[in-house]
């Protein structure tokens, strides 16, 4: 008997998740894991000096090329802002791999979940022209949402879904996304996923965010991508910035994503299109247009004199709205989820605002800030999450607080990364069936069409001795190999792809081997996280 059902991964925002729960953690905002577990270090002064600054920007060059030696992540741009004032941009590496071109400040990279506070800022700016309030109920601007709870479908308001505290499970909607499915189709479908309890738990989705980003836009009546460009980007004169996929796609210096092989090289074998989820995972930016967004941020919205976002909207971004972490210990600090932005607060009290994101296909990025100090850091990477973004961040501002890592923080990092993507791979290898397991019944027993209301229909066919199965708008198909019993293995794909799985039919009474009658359903474990992948016979 195969035990279906493994811990949800944390998906293709990973980092961003796991981020808000731990490694910001790591910035001094809240508990330590104990993946990362260090001695607390020594009291810093209680203001960071221009002079302190200046000499961690001094040793930033130093910082970055440590971190690309021992990782290999092929290119990286940091931007650094202090005081109103850009002090340090700059890109190291290359673009692509094997080919010519360097990355330099205006090459364009992939922001995963960076897009979250891009996005929080450019509600903050519709909020700021009285269109909508962050307390507004999002149903009354996008027709036909539904959750399970038709209380909370009424009363769920953009603050909810942005702060993760709207009962939607963990990562809701991106297996559906992997699967090839449309906007459209998964917030109509987040009905379907259970719901846990309204605004008193937070659980990471990139859906949400964007039912709430949508509303945002049909309130202006105008697509999310030209909402982005009217409202900040262009505004701010952030020139290569933009929340269309096309636009990073075409642009010809930009930061192709890479993956790491199993011989420690770098490869550029995905690509990424995150439009469907394009306010919470699909922009795209530089590091010197970081630089804009980060000097905006820390100078309550305003640029160069001009109230390009309003303040008093800005500023509710970055107030705590939901514990993310609660303390381990009764003397530590919880970590906070603000409205896209991890929030949270220094030995010294002072206020931390952090964000990562990465694609698993090939991106990792990190902003930091200390908006009392006037202090900021954005480093951009092309190479799927490995804590180099992370640690640089960790180092810069240890280095500008204590005159050095108080750590190692890139071995670290990287292993709780490492740790989060083991919990999502299944506790049975389907690649070795048991020694005296079942054999498969007839292939007929399994082949035919099963419904399922949320992933839309599966069909299970046979062909030169081999079985598989496809769903989806594109028909994805998966080869099943055969594992034990009525048991099969399908290997995953996509930006929250766990290796190997399981697929186990349900056929009547008779045991394996025995023939009977046509399976009348079929549990797809990778797919099975909130008990929605069984699919029926039709």
């Amino acid at each position: 008997m195969v035990t279906m059902g493994v811990r949800r991964r944390a998906g293709h925002h990973r980092c961003a998740a796991l981020i808000a729960a731990a490694a910001t953690v790591l910035l001094g905002a809240g508990h330590t894991p104990s993946a990362v577990a260090a001695a607390p270090p020594p009291q810093p002064p209680p203001q960071l000096t221009r002079a302190k600054v200046d000499d961690a920007v001094g040793k930033l060059d130093g910082i970055v090329r440590d971190a690309m030696k021992k990782t290999g992540v092929p290119g990286v741009a940091v931007a650094v802002v202090h005081k109103g004032r850009v002090v340090y941009l700059k890109g190291f590496g290359e673009r692509r791999v094997g080919r010519s071109g360097t990355v330099d400040p205006d090459t364009v990279f992939q922001l995963a979940s960076l897009s979250k506070p891009l996005a929080s800022t450019v509600v903050a700016g519709v909020v700021g022209g009285r269109t909508l309030a962050w307390d507004d109920p999002v149903a009354a601007h996008l027709p036909g949402f539904t959750l399970k709870d038709p209380w909370v479908t009424a009363h769920v308001t953009y603050a909810d879904l942005f702060s993760h505290r709207s009962g939607l499970p963990d990562h809701s909607g991106d297996l559906l996304e992997d699967l090839g499915y449309d906007r459209t189709y998964i917030l109509d479908h987040l009905k379907y996923e259970p719901l846990g309890p309204f605004r008193a738990g937070y659980a990471y989705t990139n859906y949400g965010v964007t039912a709430a980003a949508q509303a945002v836009a049909n309130a202006k009546d105008t697509s999310w991508d030209k909402l982005s460009q009217d409202t900040l980007y262009g505004p701010a004169g952030m020139k290569n910035t933009s929340s269309r996929f096309s636009d990073y796609d075409r642009a010809k210096d930009k930061a192709v994503t890479h993956v790491k092989n199993t011989d420690g090289t770098w490869q550029p074998k995905y690509v990424r299109d995150a439009d469907a989820q394009s306010p919470a995972g699909g922009a795209s930016s530089t590091a010197r247009d970081m630089a804009t967004w980060m000097r905006l941020q820390l100078a309550n919205g305003k640029l160069d004199g001009r109230q390009v976002i309003p303040a008093a909207p800005l500023a509710r971004t970055h107030l705590p709205e939901i514990v993310a972490q609660p303390p381990r210990a009764p003397a530590g600090r919880a970590g906070f989820y603000g409205l896209g932005w991890n929030v949270g607060y220094d030995d010294q009290g002072r206020l931390r605002l952090s964000h990562s994101g990465a694609f698993e296909l090939g991106a990792n990025t990190n902003v930091t800030m200390l908006p009392g100090e006037q202090l900021g850091i954005a480093v951009l990477t092309n190479g799927a999450p490995v804590g180099l973004a992370d640690s640089v961040a960790l180092n810069f501002f240890d280095t500008a607080q204590y005159g050095k890592p108080t750590t190692d923080w890139l071995p670290l990092v990287d292993r709780v990364y490492r740790q989060q993507e083991q919990q999502g791979r299944s506790p049975t290898d389907y690649a070795r069936p048991p020694r005296n397991g079942a054999v498969a019944r007839a292939a007929d027993t399994y082949t035919g069409t099963y419904d399922n209301a949320y992933y839309g229909p599966l069909t299970v066919t046979a062909a030169n001795g081999e079985l598989s199965m496809s769903l989806g708008p594109k028909h994805t198909t998966f080869r099943l190999t055969h594992y034990d019993g009525d048991t099969f293995g399908f290997r995953t794909v996509g930006e929250n792809a766990t290796g190997l799985s399981g697929v186990t039919f349900k056929v009547g009474s008779g045991s394996p081997g025995s023939g009977g009658s046509k399976a009348s359903r079929v549990t797809v474990e990778a797919w099975d996280h909130d008990g929605l992948g069984t699919f029926t016979r039709g």
